[in-house]
């Protein structure tokens, strides 16, 4: 099978001796302009790719920093289809992969086909769908075999060996491999297992394993991201990017590099 590009760009980080850095970020939040802006300073600093988060009034995943930009967002109008075509605007611009995170129940309204259409137009890499589990994930992957878009699929702390060796199979891109039992947000500590778990999935995934949520400051990206081939992060991204404080996200950028 056919390396996507979004695993290509983090495998790439891998071979050069450094850990993948994906940043969160909720499309809209700050005004539809804000999206622009936002992706061109993460990939100016050099992350490796870029998730964007689809505002949605039901987000059972989410923590309270990313709900709270999620009712801005929408209140500034944005959804599914208004930031595929604002994305469209300013695809030319985009060197870095860009995934988008949202709830099943937009792209079913959107139009299955339509929207992955969309995405192979916008130049979207990967898609996290974190409502849709493995077993009912055929209805978008069978419509990814040919296309450059990876469907990343996500496996929790409490995911039994049989089931993650299912979900590992399935993955593309990279497995999210999530970090806490519960919502994203800050954490001041994970669980002792959280080790194991990460070795676990490497040891049987033929893809990169990144881990998210709960991961917020840059003595979390470096500790962890020794555990993973990188991390994803969220609500410290969105909360700076809010706050206006650049500088916050910058700090933790230089302890995704391997020391050689």
């Amino acid at each position: 099978m056919t390396t996507k590009p979004l695993q290509s760009a983090i495998e790439k980080k891998i071979k050069a001796g450094q850990k993948a850095f994906i940043p969160y970020i909720m499309a809209g939040d700050g005004g539809l302009k804000a999206i622009r802006k936002q992706i061109l300073f993460l990939q100016n600093e050099g992350v490796t790719a870029i998730e964007l988060g689809i505002p949605f009034t039901d987000p059972v995943a989410d923590g309270p920093v990313i709900q709270e930009a999620g009712s801005r967002a929408l209140k500034e109008g944005a959804n599914l289809k208004v930031i595929l075509n604002e994305m469209a605007q300013f695809k030319e611009d985009i060197q870095v992969p860009l995934i988008i995170m949202s709830y099943l129940n937009p792209i079913l309204a959107y139009g299955i086909e339509k929207f992955v259409a969309k995405c192979e137009e916008v130049g979207i890499a990967g898609l996290i769908i974190p409502d849709l589990p493995v077993e009912e994930s055929e209805m978008i992957r069978s419509k990814l075999i040919t296309s450059p878009v990876a469907l990343v699929q996500l496996v929790s702390l409490t995911s039994p060996q049989n089931r993650i060796e299912k979900i590992a199979k399935a993955a593309e891109g990279f497995i999210y491999a999530v970090t806490v039992n519960g919502i994203t947000g800050v954490r001041n500590e994970f669980g002792k297992s959280l080790d194991a778990h990460l070795h676990n999935l490497k040891e049987i995934s033929d893809i990169p394993v990144l881990a998210g949520f709960g991961i917020s400051t840059p003595e979390q990206v470096e500790k962890i991201g020794a555990m993973a081939d990188g991390v994803i992060v969220g609500s410290a991204i969105v909360k700076a990017f809010h706050e206006g404080n650049e500088s916050a996200i910058k700090a933790l950028l230089p302890k995704v590099v391997v020391n050689d």
